[in-house]
């Protein structure tokens, strides 16, 4: 390499040389990709094809970069006055590093979100660790960001004092910041306490601001839930460590679903609940755990019976419920209508319906 510079030292620029250097590493980033292109193409490997969706773009910019480096590095020490290109090379490396890292960090990501079984009944473990992973991520990545923008600056004598610092003075930035934006670290904490103990996870069924519905996103200082009717309703993730609410799925998505009757006192209870029990049979919504038909209350003119049965998931549980009501109320209309609810009045030989 030396004796290459000596040899274009006459006009004492390092231009060719640079590019020279770039198209090499064009060349070799080229010849790389492609090798991942047909490696994704010929087998089924997952790791390479997360490598081809999340990867090859950056090659293009960081095999050339350390190659223009290696050459701006080696020529700069030996003619100061094109320092500048070194720095300016070693700019664009340092940044292109970040990227890389970045982009490996997501295929990490992607490869253990990949080995998650979500298609189970009771996939509450696989959406568990598929919370702890995107959270892990987004926590590594502003750590990568904030180390490679520290890099780039003791990188520099003139600003070198700023990159340590960065580094070095973690705990008086923490009270300072703790000041200017005690909510947003308050939400940041907050995450991080979800993350661990997990009273969310992506895809739990929740009651929220009396709303039903399923966690879409649990980001660094909010969550997004995603309402029944398509409408999203979006909170700070305090909200979920301050304020109770109804969480379905916490340990398993099996659910109990519920449907509720008002009817007369004459209704002959174990009529309905042979007629339940046959529904239930007949349906693929019903899981086969548990079922019953019970008497729970009653009031001066009707009581009420619940109907229980079980369901794999809350969306079964929902529907099984729908089921129950419409089939259990078209069998008291057309077998037993005297045992919709009615109300009598003293004097009024009929009660008025």
């Amino acid at each position: 390499m030396n004796d290459f510079l000596e040899l274009l030292d006459y006009k004492n620029t390092p231009w060719l040389t640079i590019l020279l250097a770039g198209l090499l590493g064009i060349f070799i980033s080229f010849a790389v990709i492609q090798f991942i292109r047909i490696t994704a193409s010929k087998k089924d490997w997952t790791i390479i094809k997360a490598v081809r969706q999340n990867l090859t773009n950056v090659l293009y910019f960081f095999i050339p970069l350390v190659m223009v480096t290696i050459v701006t590095n080696t020529y700069s020490r030996q003619h100061a006055a094109y320092g500048w290109t070194h720095g300016i090379s070693k700019i664009c490396l340092i940044a292109v590093s970040t990227w890389l890292a970045v982009r490996i960090i997501i295929i990490i990501e992607k490869l253990l979100i990949d080995d998650l079984d979500f298609e189970t009944p009771d996939n509450n473990q696989a959406r568990r660790l598929f919370t702890k992973i995107k959270f892990i991520k987004r926590i590594v990545v502003i750590l990568v960001i904030l180390v490679g923008v520290s890099i780039l600056l003791l990188s520099f004598e003139s600003v070198r004092q700023y990159g340590v610092g960065i580094l070095t003075s973690a705990g008086i930035a923490s009270v300072i910041i703790g000041f200017a934006a005690q909510k947003s670290l308050s939400n940041l904490l907050a995450g991080i306490q979800i993350a661990f103990t997990q009273p969310i996870k992506i895809d739990d069924v929740v009651i929220v601001e009396g709303e039903w519905g399923r966690i879409e996103e649990i980001n660094l200082t909010y969550v997004v839930v995603n309402i029944w009717d398509l409408r999203r309703l979006v909170l700070p993730i305090t909200y979920f460590v301050d304020k109770p609410f109804q969480n379905w799925t916490r340990n398993e998505s099996n659910l109990l679903g519920v449907a509720f009757f008002h009817l007369n006192y004459d209704t002959p209870v174990q009529k309905l609940r042979d007629k339940l029990e046959e529904i239930l049979q007949n349906t693929p919504l019903w899981d086969g755990r548990s079922w019953a038909l019970q008497v729970t209350d009653t009031q001066e003119q009707y009581m009420i019976v619940r109907a229980l049965m079980s369901a794999r998931s809350s969306a079964q549980a929902f529907d099984l419920r729908c089921l129950v009501r419409e089939q259990l109320i078209e069998f008291i209309v057309r077998e037993i209508p005297s045992a919709l609810p009615s109300y009598r009045i003293q004097g009024v030989d009929k009660p008025i319906i």
